[in-house]
């Protein structure tokens, strides 16, 4: 990564794309606007940013064909955006490779939040230099956090190992009772906001005044990462 990171967005709504960029630049960070989807995909190849900002819906090439080109020759990280709530959902069950979603209209500071913590992540800075923040020790089912082990349950060990997987992905409630292996047709919503709900209160012991698990209305949930202390 370079010393200033380059942010890509691919954005054909101009008005959108120079808010994003001024909120961008204006936390320190490189950054450039392409409108078409072809020629943003020669433009990954040729500059390699160290990060692109991809709205679902470009001309040339819509974005989750420009995503899935990109996934052949590079692991840059891609948030994607979508004017449509109930695209999430499709693009959940896709594998677009994409790291992250946001759903217009958005906070452009949120939007520049979840840019950090991806530029954090793929640059391996989420974890302190001696200690993990978090350990999954999938043979003796137990969760780590801070040094500190989780008491969860069988069901929510499954849920929380699925959210570290991808920290910053949204995931739908059908993902997460799908890893926690139950039968969709017996559970409705509430069971899995229940599950979430303890799985939060166990985190804060640790996490004490920080919400790690973020509800996204009408999809599901995230995990967002936890700055190493």
């Amino acid at each position: 990564m370079s010393a200033i990171p380059h942010v890509l967005v691919v954005e054909d709504d101009l008005k959108i794309a120079q808010l994003l960029l001024d909120y961008l630049r204006n936390d320190g960070l490189k950054a450039s606007t392409m409108t078409d989807g072809l020629l943003a995909l020669d433009q990954i190849k040729a500059e390699e940013p160290d990060l692109v900002i991809l709205d679902l819906m470009l001309p040339g090439l819509d974005g989750l064909g420009v995503c899935r080109a990109v996934r052949q020759f590079s692991e840059v990280p891609i948030l994607m955006l979508t004017a449509r709530v109930d695209e999430v959902d499709r693009l959940l069950g896709l594998n677009t490779g994409a790291d992250d979603y946001v759903c217009k209209p958005f906070s452009p500071r949120e939007v520049v939040a979840r840019v950090r913590a991806l530029l954090r992540r793929s640059s391996g800075q989420v974890r302190s230099a001696t200690t993990p923040i978090w350990l999954v020790d999938d043979s003796g089912m137990r969760i780590t956090w801070r040094g500190q082990a989780l008491q969860l349950t069988l069901l929510e060990f499954r849920m929380l190992r699925l959210l570290l997987s991808q920290p910053g992905r949204v995931f739908s409630r059908a993902q997460l009772l799908d890893a926690a292996h139950i039968d969709l047709r017996d559970v409705n919503d509430r069971a899995i906001d229940s599950h979430v709900k303890n799985m939060r209160r166990k985190l804060a012991v640790v996490e004490a005044g920080r919400d790690i698990i973020v509800s996204v209305y009408g999809v599901g949930y995230r995990l967002d990462e936890p700055h190493a202390d």
